[in-house]
């Protein structure tokens, strides 16, 4: 299925049980569907076995295998998993009065939620620690090998030097460059052909083994992962997408990936590594492995573990979780989201993967504060940041429909390893594109000192650091920068979403940090060179150090990012926890939120959205307006022209019937009513369910046979004394369905499904059953009324 779409493919592994909610009858429950009630059934996708019932059809006692659990790419209904847990919860409590273990019981199920949020952390932070100080080996390998010990990346093995200077601080006798111990000698031109051989050969090389591991052990381990976590938070299965062979896999290919010089990044991938510890650590407790909400709890807290092992920023990632991709996130959730990311920081700190006993990746410390009249050049690098969003989602969106539908999808190994070359081939002779992108950014926010030896410091300092007009130094790395800008601009379009673990966030803050760069050099040397003008006259007199190029650079890589992910408040916040500039806030919030408004513009979705919107998954996006005046009974099936709903009576239907009524449809449920002629509605029951329940009668129950009675009743009616026992499945009937009146406005029907996060509801009129409205008959009538194909939505 996923080959013949070519894309990215994706699995959660999760078991179900089902309870009996004919006790509770004030709860809105609604039975397992596939992402809606009424849709078609896949008839080759197996069963999940794991789990039982707690009520099951009578006279039978004992819980059937499978009743109530999840098939794979269904929906959750989230109002039957919340009532389970409650149900479970009222039942440990009242038991805890009994005896003394009872209470320990209810103790150790009250404090398994924080052990596994401690467990997620420390996992997490270690694993993110391991990929950091590897994918910097392994990046330095491009370049030359340490003599003392070759698992030493370049830094580390120049420490114990005391050969390097201020001046060539990255220079020592124990690292030699490829050409030096090849042909013996570092310079000259045949010394830099093999430098260059070598730094292709190693991108080739890593970029290989990344995406064949990634295509022969675990297609769901490429991509950022965060459009999938998006679609699984919000109730979606898919089975496999968060289980350790993608977890082993995809870190193992993230550090090839980064190593290979590809431009992207490991952030939003290290969010996907750390919800695949949350799955795997889930399975430990019972309370989390049997209820697909509570997972989804603890998923939406590793969510926030991730960003905190990837950027140091532990508030950031909660905010980040709470903004760009939980779907439901309640106070509780919140709380052990700020533990989990906690642990997890301190975890990666305590490994020390950067060498700078700082959490931050990109520490800065500036000299100048900014002024009011600078708030013109930030809202400008908004401006550029919007507008390269817009840009940035349209052509990669363009790109990857491309490739789904050309046989460039078919190769992704060919097409892996062109870009990797191409990437490799260009980057080499620019020092700015040759660096990875994290050295990147770190060196453009950079603010000079006298003593540093970076390009972009060639000042004629006569002054010192204030007032200083530029080299021609300087101008030689603008136009480098310049190069690097463009070409970084149009790698990435075609980088992001091949079949390589490939995140955003890196990739996005070096074209803004580059262009803010620019930016700020402009800013500097324009009020060098003019400061009688009204606009700097008053705050940057002659020999003052008014405009901080590094300042512009930062600002550039928020707005960039922003454009791109359209995330504000979590984006600030990251972004003072990434750099330590917390007097930035405002110039800052200025250009992130310019950002949004100019990239909104152009089109209300985001990267990740528009991922989700082209990879057809089942989501509906919390953001997004409906605005159509349409009503549920022009959305609901059956339509006009269609066949009559297929409906199971409560009693007089035979095994026989029941049987046949399912094998001539392809619905995943079917509404009981009380009769044909009055349609009165009785409640709901699942396809697979009811086939289960019937066959283990046949087998558990004597007497069964095809005429035997299926009776959705309390009661039993009066049968003849010589009539096979009948199958009575009260227990598997979802009695409070939830239900719209035919004239419901479409928008509050959509506005009930986010926020109860429904699977389907039935139409009535004045109680007569009309038909059912699912999850993916919503999305097929947004996609239709936005003039887009209303088959793309893929999966039932």
């Amino acid at each position: 299925m996923f080959n013949s779409f070519n894309i990215c493919p994706v699995t959660v592994s999760f078991s179900v049980n089902l309870t009996d909610r004919s006790r509770v009858a004030l709860d809105i429950t609604l039975l397992a569907l596939s992402t809606g009630g009424y849709e078609e059934h896949s008839p080759g996708r197996g069963m999940n076995g794991a789990g039982g019932p707690t009520a099951m059809m009578d006279p039978l006692e004992d819980p059937v295998p499978g009743v109530g659990t999840y098939e794979d790419f269904n929906t959750i209904d989230w109002v039957r998993e919340k009532s389970k847990d409650r149900d479970r919860h009222r039942e440990i409590t009242s038991k805890s009065k009994e005896s003394m273990g009872a209470l320990l019981h209810r103790i150790s199920d009250a404090f398994s939620g924080w052990l596994l949020m401690l467990l997620v952390g420390l996992m997490s932070g270690a694993l993110a620690g391991g990929i950091d100080i590897s994918a910097h080996w392994l990046t330095d390998m491009k370049e030359g090998v340490c003599l003392n010990g070759f698992w030493f990346n370049h830094e580390h093995c120049c420490w114990t030097s005391n050969e390097p200077t201020f001046k060539e601080r990255d220079k020592c006798p124990d690292w030699k460059s490829w050409a030096e111990l090849i042909v013996g000698t570092g310079e000259g031109g045949f010394a830099y052909v093999v430098n260059y051989m070598m730094f292709m050969f190693w991108a080739l090389l890593f970029s290989f083994l990344a995406v064949t591991l990634v295509k022969s052990f675990a297609p769901y381990a490429c991509g950022s992962g965060i459009p999938e976590i998006k679609t699984i938070l919000s109730g979606f299965i898919i089975r496999g997408y968060l289980g350790k062979w993608t977890l082993i896999v995809k870190t193992i290919t993230l550090v090839l990936a980064v190593s290979s010089g590809l431009s992207l990044g490991k952030e939003g991938p290290l969010v996907h590594v750390a919800c695949c510890c949350a799955n795997i650590l889930c399975h430990l407790f019972t309370k989390y492995r049997k209820n697909e909400a509570k997972r989804r709890e603890v998923l939406s807290a590793a969510a926030a573990v991730g960003v905190s092992v990837a950027f140091g920023a532990p508030i950031g990632g909660v905010l980040f979780s709470l903004e760009e991709v939980s779907y439901y996130f309640p106070l509780k959730t919140l709380w052990r989201s700020f533990f989990a990311a906690l642990v997890a920081a301190f975890t990666l700190r305590s490994i020390n993967p950067f060498g700078n006993s700082r959490l931050v990746l990109f520490y800065v410390e500036f000299h100048a504060p900014w002024h009011l009249l600078e708030l013109g050049p930030f809202i400008l690098l908004g401006i550029f940041g919007g507008l390269w969003g817009a840009l940035f989602i349209r052509a990669n969106i363009a790109w990857c429909r491309r490739r789904k539908t050309t046989l460039l999808g078919h190769y992704p190994i060919v097409e892996v390893l062109v870009v990797a070359g191409v990437t490799a081939l260009v980057s080499f002779p620019n020092s700015y594109t040759r660096m990875s992108g994290a050295e990147l950014i770190k060196e453009l926010f950079n603010d000079c000192s006298l003593l540093d030896s970076s390009q972009l410091c060639r000042y004629n300092a006569g002054n010192g650091l204030a007032d200083r007009p530029a080299d021609s130094g300087l101008y030689t790395a603008l136009w480098q920068l310049s190069l690097a800008l463009l070409f970084k601009m149009g790698i990435t379009v075609v980088t992001f979403g091949m079949k390589v673990p490939s995140g955003l966030f890196i990739p996005s803050m070096a074209v803004g940090a580059i262009a803010g760069r620019l930016l700020g050099v402009g800013m500097e040397q324009l009020a060098y060179y003019n400061h009688d003008w009204a606009i700097f006259r008053g705050w940057c007199t002659p020999g003052a150090d008014c405009i901080t190029p590094g300042l512009y650079a930062m600002v550039g890589a928020a707005a960039c990012l922003g454009g791109v992910t359209r995330m504000t408040v979590s984006l600030v916040v990251i972004m003072f926890e990434l750099t330590g500039g917390l007097e930035y806030i405002v110039p800052l919030m200025a250009a992130t939120m310019t950002s949004k408004w100019v990239a909104d513009a152009f089109g209300r979705e985001g990267i990740y959205e528009a991922h989700i919107r082209l990879n057809g998954y089942p989501f509906l996006e919390p953001k997004e307006e409906f605005e159509h005046k349409s009503l549920a009974v022009d959305v609901m099936r059956p339509r006009r022209a269609d066949p009559a709903l297929a409906v199971l009576t409560q009693e007089g239907m035979t095994v026989e019937e029941a049987e046949a009524l399912v094998a001539s449809t392809r619905y995943s449920g079917f509404p009981v009513v009380v009769s044909q002629e009055s349609q009165r509605l009785v409640g709901f029951v699942l396809r697979r369910d009811l086939l289960i329940s019937i066959d283990n009668a046949r087998q558990r129950q004597e007497g069964v046979v095809s005429s035997s009675q299926v009776l959705f009743t309390e009661h039993p009616p009066a049968q003849a004394a010589d009539a096979p026992p009948p199958v009575r499945l009260r227990s598997l009937l979802d009695l409070s369905p939830f239900t719209v009146a035919d004239h419901t406005p479409m928008d509050i029907t959509v506005d009930i499904f986010r926020k109860l996060g429904l699977r389907q509801c039935l139409v009535t009129h004045n109680g007569r059953l009309l038909g059912i409205i699912t999850k993916k008959d919503i999305l097929k009538h947004m996609a239709q009324m936005a003039n887009r194909d209303p088959d793309s939505i893929l999966f039932n």
